[in-house]
This record gives C-alpha cells, structure tokens and sequence, in this order.
C-alpha cells in the first residue's frame, strides 16, 4: 500500500486546525477533536495521522473493485 503525501495543516492562535490535501481544503477541527489531532499529530507519522483524520486514506479493497468484470474496460 502506497504511503499517504500531499498533507498539510495550520493551527491557528483559537484552536482551529484546517487540514489541506494538495492545497485543496480537507477538513477543519475544533476544540476537543483538534487537541486530540495535534497530540497525536506529533506522536506518529503526521501524513498517516492526517489520512486517516480526513478520511482519504486506501481501504484495501482498490483491487478487488478494478478487477471486477463490470470495472474492466
């Protein structure tokens, strides 16, 4: 599985985080959930963490689904 790029984050000075995906806007937190996000943001591999916050992360089925006879064209 190839590893998540393109992330970017701002932590503004009133606790908002605007989450970015190849400059286009992915998500934006606030209060509780955007602590959570910058603890954990520093503790692990901060393109992972950002996938998985925003969502656009693999799920394993890619494969199967592009092998599927109505998928092959």
């Amino acid at each position: 599985m190839p590893r998540p790029h393109g992330f970017a984050y701002t932590a503004t000075a009133n606790g908002t985080v605007h989450i970015t995906h190849h400059d286009k806007p992915a998500t934006t937190l606030n209060g509780s959930r955007a602590a959570r996000f910058l603890e954990e943001v520093t503790a692990g591999d901060p393109q992972l963490v950002m996938a998985r916050w925003t969502g656009n992360y693999k799920r394993g089925n890619e494969r199967t689904a592009r092998d599927h006879p109505r998928n092959r064209r």
